[in-house]
């Protein structure tokens, strides 16, 4: 039967302006990082695809090397486009991204005109698509020189391959610099994408700062600390869990006592607030409105409706973070 979204998927979801530009993007996106790949199994991929969309988040991160393999979760997502997503092309805001390495040589990693454009071009043909919505540098070259990356950027944007770009993980220094080339070349960063959570928060030492002046948006990877800051790790490690698996990102020794005892402080404060560490999470990134999206990642549908309603809740009182300021420190 062919797919219908539902027909009140705008309803309830909240949409932030993108800086200074005129994209909205979801408050809650979805990460296409872990759980798409040619490893993992194709029909949850689907229903969380379907899951996300229905609940109106629009925007679906990933990046050239998203899988395991490399590539697969673009040709994953590809695939999803012609069975599913096609009809709504025009409602969906489609990201990628080029830094890390995707073949042997010198031009299949970092920074270069070469390598992102040859990159872009490949993702493209791996989702089916003319053009992505917003492109990403993943990573900041020391090697290239800045104004090359920002070149082929403004390039891809002037190719009609990309409406936007965005940077990641770059200091606050590096995309003040990014920021001004793009300004004088005229296509204007749009974005960045940091890893922010309650257990990361160098983005407050100075980056919001550069990205609020310069009217550049902001989307939060890791804004769940890759599951620590959910429930899950409560009692020990699960065997599903990202710190178990092989192809998982978080070492199982990121899971120390010193966190888990944190962890548990956070969740009484949530369960107290009658939201899931999880929620509470999430709206702690989101909270006065310095974060344009929160980018989770899924493993089946239902983390996603529980993640989304973490927007019924995104206030703090004073004591509430005052709490939560104490337990991080």
């Amino acid at each position: 039967m062919p797919y219908q979204a539902n027909e009140e998927r705008y309803g309830t979801m909240k949409y932030n302006r993108t800086g200074k530009s005129g994209l909205l993007l979801p408050a809650i996106s979805l990460g296409l990082w872990h759980n798409f790949g040619g490893v993992d199994t194709y029909e949850n991929g689907r229903a969380m695809l379907r899951t996300a969309f229905d609940l109106g988040i629009n925007h679906f991160d990933l990046a050239n090397n998203y899988g395991p393999p490399p590539g697969s979760a673009e040709e994953m997502f590809g695939q999803m486009m012609k069975t599913d997503l096609a009809p709504y092309r025009d409602e969906l805001i489609i990201s990628s991204k080029a830094g890390y390495r995707m073949w042997p040589g010198p031009y299949g990693e970092w920074g270069s005109k070469k390598y992102l454009i040859s990159s872009l071009d490949q993702s493209l043909k791996r989702m089916g698509l003319d053009y992505v919505d917003i492109f990403y540098s993943h990573r900041f070259d020391p090697n290239t020189p800045l104004e090359e990356t920002m070149g082929a950027l403004d390039q891809i944007v002037r190719q009609g391959k990309a409406l936007y770009v965005g940077i990641s993980s770059y200091t606050a220094e590096q995309s003040a610099d990014a920021i001004a080339i793009l300004n004088r070349l005229g296509t204007p960063l749009l974005i960045h994408q940091p890893s922010y959570s309650m257990f990361n928060r160098w983005v407050e030492d100075g980056l919001q700062d550069v990205l609020a002046q310069n009217g550049t948006g902001s989307i939060a990877f890791c804004p769940l600390a890759q599951g620590l800051l959910t429930s899950k790790y409560l009692k020990g490690i699960p065997a599903e869990s990202r710190a178990a698996k092989e192809t998982g990102a978080l070492n199982e020794n990121a899971v120390t006592e010193e966190k888990v005892a944190k962890i548990r402080l956070l969740h009484k404060i949530a369960e107290e607030r009658g939201q899931s560490l999880a929620q509470m999470s999430l709206a702690w990134v989101l909270r006065e409105g310095r974060v344009t999206s929160a980018l989770i990642g899924a493993s089946r549908p239902g983390q996603i409706v529980e993640n989304v309603a973490a927007l019924s809740n995104l206030d703090f009182s004073k004591e509430e973070l005052a709490q939560i300021d104490d337990i991080l420190s």
